[in-house]
């Protein structure tokens, strides 16, 4: 009679370092192609020769020249702006929020929006302009 060798059962395994390097790679990526991703909204900004303080802007409302606004490359209605502006401003009442309106938009409308945002808390409103060239 043959003996049976019974052999352990070996536990199979998980290799984790490949999930790992895939994860790292695709975090990577979406590090590099968010900031681009941010100013996908075309607008003509008007030409000013003053310069915008903050490097980072968290908090950008855009106006196109159709008249629709953006919060931060984001659709937003125009009656859901202060209550979106609020829950973003949280606590950080002193942040400023750049307005970036094509030229090509009405004085009164830009106007409006920045109304709208004093009316949500904003202390600090600037105005977004390209560089004379």
């Amino acid at each position: 009679m043959k003996r049976l060798k019974l052999s352990r059962l070996q536990m199979p395994e998980v290799t984790l370092v490949p999930l790992i390097d895939t994860f790292a790679t695709l975090l990577v990526i979406f590090i590099v192609t968010a900031p681009m991703v941010q100013n996908n909204i075309k607008v003509d900004l008007p030409q000013g020769k003053s310069r915008e303080v903050g490097a980072v802007q968290e908090m950008v409302i855009t106006v196109s020249k159709d008249g629709k606004l953006y919060f931060n490359s984001y659709p937003v209605e125009r009656k859901k702006l202060v209550s979106v502006v609020q829950k973003a401003l949280g606590t950080k009442e002193d942040t400023p929020v750049y307005v970036r309106a094509d030229q090509a938009v009405s004085y009164g409308k830009v106007i409006e929006v920045v109304e709208e945002l004093k009316q949500a808390g904003v202390k600090y409103v600037a105005m977004s302009t390209r560089p004379v060239s």
